[in-house]
């Protein structure tokens, strides 16, 4: 059986299904935190969108004062995270020093999964 990347389609098909050239990459984020208080967990709230925002990213999933887990993605309709924006994801999830045990995956199809 085909993958949906094997199969031959027309550019309009393929800019429809957001295969190919028109694939939206995104990347998954899980951590925990660590003796948070609620008004640092209020501001982190406010941090985490902001630094997304910042990047013309969007992010999508759950989490509460224990765990936090969200898929993150370009804000644009054709738009891809990038490998730069995932480290700069790292990067900024090292400088809290209330979560642990992150988690960021690799780069991966937001529509997909693959």
């Amino acid at each position: 059986m085909k993958t949906i990347e094997q199969v031959k389609r027309s550019r309009r098909l393929r800019k429809k299904l957001y295969v190919g050239e028109y694939a939206v990459l995104g990347f998954e984020v899980s951590f925990k935190f660590a003796d948070l208080d609620e008004c640092t967990f209020d501001s982190f709230f406010t941090e985490i969108i902001n630094f997304v925002e910042s990047r013309n990213l969007i992010l999508g999933g759950a989490g509460g004062s224990q765990t936090f887990s969200v898929f993150i993605s370009a804000f644009d309709r054709y738009g891809s995270a990038s490998e730069d924006d995932r480290s700069a994801f790292i990067g900024w999830l090292a400088e809290r020093e209330f979560i642990k045990d992150a988690v960021v995956g690799e780069l991966t199809d937001a529509y997909y999964g693959v």
